[in-house]
């Protein structure tokens, strides 16, 4: 009976540890290729991990806000979200804006982001920075009493990632 009882306190011990989810802390990303980060937070988003923004989380960084589900993402006092238009390289290489890759970037935020991205003129070369009581409104609060690792990038190819490639989106 005895081992009968420790074999069932096992089990639920092991069921319960694989429901619990580990924490991803982002801070100082200033963002890359679009696609890079689609193919990231996707994995992201399928493994049930809790998002902490904890500094500057910006360009591509931000479609964060669009992959993870809204209640698994908090943000501390330092989080900085920064938003702007998606760009390529012109054939003199200076940076043009992409208006198919920014509409595209655009539509992956939640209504409230794009609300306040309308409110300040919509994503234009210009960075917009979201922080502060306005960002702490949109997103709970959290605290780094929990443990957070570097978010990895996926090796693995998306659907989308190829449509946003095409676009030649690039955010930096």
């Amino acid at each position: 009976m005895k081992f009968l009882t420790g074999l069932l306190a096992a089990v639920l011990l092991i069921a319960c540890m694989g429901a619990s989810h580990a924490v991803v802390r982002i801070a100082d990303d200033r963002g890359g290729r679009i696609g890079t980060y689609v193919d990231k937070y996707q994995d992201l988003r399928q493994s049930g991990d809790t998002v902490i923004i904890d500094g500057l989380c910006a360009s591509a960084c931000t479609i964060v806000l669009g992959a993870i589900p809204h209640d698994r993402i908090c943000v501390t006092s330092s989080a900085t979200l920064g938003f702007h238009a998606a760009w390529d390289f012109g054939s003199n290489g200076r940076a043009v804006t992409n208006a198919e890759a920014t509409q595209m970037l655009y539509m992956m935020y939640p209504s409230q982001v794009k609300r306040w991205i309308n409110q300040r003129g919509g994503l234009t070369p210009h960075m917009l920075f979201l922080k502060g009581k306005q960002l702490q409104a949109m997103y709970k609060p959290c605290y780094l009493d929990a443990q957070a690792s570097a978010i990895k990038p996926s090796r693995r190819p998306l659907p989308q990632t190829d449509q946003i490639e095409s676009a030649r989106g690039q955010l930096r």
